[in-house]
């Protein structure tokens, strides 16, 4: 059984080594010579960098180093906790050489990098970038980083920095995490850039109910070694915003529907010329001069005889035209005619 001093003994001995154990410097800051550095990154080591010299120099491209001196010159004042700062950086950018204490040039020591991020969107179910376009929602996505980033991950590793996908809903809040078609979730944080267009794999389903349809905002960031808080400029260390429109149907086509339906179909035919809906007709007031009046026959059928007679008569208060007094005269005619046959017969 273990006596309180064992005990005492062995609780002093845990805390001795925690204390002699030195704090770790993050997984991402040890440079080595002729290694990348990000304007922006501070923290850095770069002991193994500089070999010992004092400070570094810059030359213009096409000059003769060995023979010429730097254009422009940094001391270095401390090494293990060196800093990229965007001024002067951001102008030299390109190798940087070591400068012994002789002012000479003793080999390169790091190569400084204007940072750069962008990231897009990809429709995973038809392989097509719909980056500030839409998906059919249901279908699955990924996401593509394209950065120069990629040089930081291959100084070792770490679970606690990398570059970080934002995902912004309609409505305006933030996602840490996607759902993909099997219920999987898949962090945004932290991820590790293996070239300078990194795919995610198929980490979000669109049609998930957790999922509204609307326009989703889209960016990444990088902050590694404090990155983004010295140098936080749109398209280097955090990318421009992009968009996603996640709905059912294609905007790009509309189908006008009218808010009242007819359901009687009706033909207006509107005519040129307007007509009264009463015809009237026009009598002349001028009586002709000759009227010819055509009375309505009589018929007599006679059974018997089966004798037909048809008479006409003249209307009553017509005065007689001349029609009339020939009449008269072929009557007289007939009478003359008849005596002279008469005569012959006597004689």
């Amino acid at each position: 059984m273990l006596t309180d001093t064992k005990i005492r003994f062995g609780m002093v001995f845990i805390c001795i080594s925690l204390l002699a154990v030195p704090v770790m410097a993050g997984a991402y800051t040890t440079i080595q010579q002729g290694g990348a550095v990000f304007i922006g990154e501070q923290g850095l080591d770069i002991t193994a960098a500089l070999g010992g010299d004092p400070s570094i120099g810059w030359w213009a491209s096409g000059a003769a180093i060995a023979t010429s001196s730097p254009d422009y010159t940094y001391p270095v004042s401390s090494a293990s906790n060196f800093y990229v700062s965007p001024s002067p950086f951001e102008q030299y950018t390109g190798s940087w050489y070591r400068i012994n204490s002789q002012g000479k040039e003793d080999g390169v020591a790091f190569t400084v990098y204007d940072p750069s991020l962008a990231v897009r969107v990809i429709d995973s179910s038809i392989n097509l970038d719909v980056t500030n376009k839409w998906i059919p929602r249901g279908d699955q996505a990924a996401f593509i980083i394209d950065s120069n980033l990629n040089p930081i991950f291959l100084r070792g590793s770490s679970s606690t920095e990398g570059i970080t996908l934002y995902v912004q809903a309609p409505s305006g809040g933030q996602y840490s995490a996607l759902l993909d078609n099997s219920g999987r979730l898949h962090s945004l944080e932290n991820l590790v850039l293996s070239g300078p267009s990194y795919q995610t794999p198929v980490i979000w389903d669109t049609g998930n109910s957790q999922y509204t349809t609307g326009t989703y905002l889209i960016w990444a960031k990088c902050d590694i070694n404090s990155m983004y808080n010295n140098y936080g400029v749109p398209g280097k260390t955090i990318s421009q915003q992009t968009t996603l429109l996640d709905q059912e149907q294609n905007p790009l086509i509309s189908v006008n529907v009218p808010s009242t339906v007819s359901t009687t179909n009706s033909l207006t035919v509107q005519p040129t010329t307007a007509f009264p809906t009463t015809l009237s007709a026009v009598i002349p007031t001028t009586t002709p001069s000759i009227q010819y009046a055509i009375p309505s026959p009589t018929v007599t059928t006679t059974s018997q005889s089966e004798t037909t007679t048809v008479a006409q008569s003249i209307p009553v208060g017509t005065t007689p035209t001349s029609a009339d007094g020939f009449g008269s005269i072929l009557a007289i005619v007939s009478i003359f005619a008849m005596v002279v046959i008469i005569l012959k017969k006597q004689l």
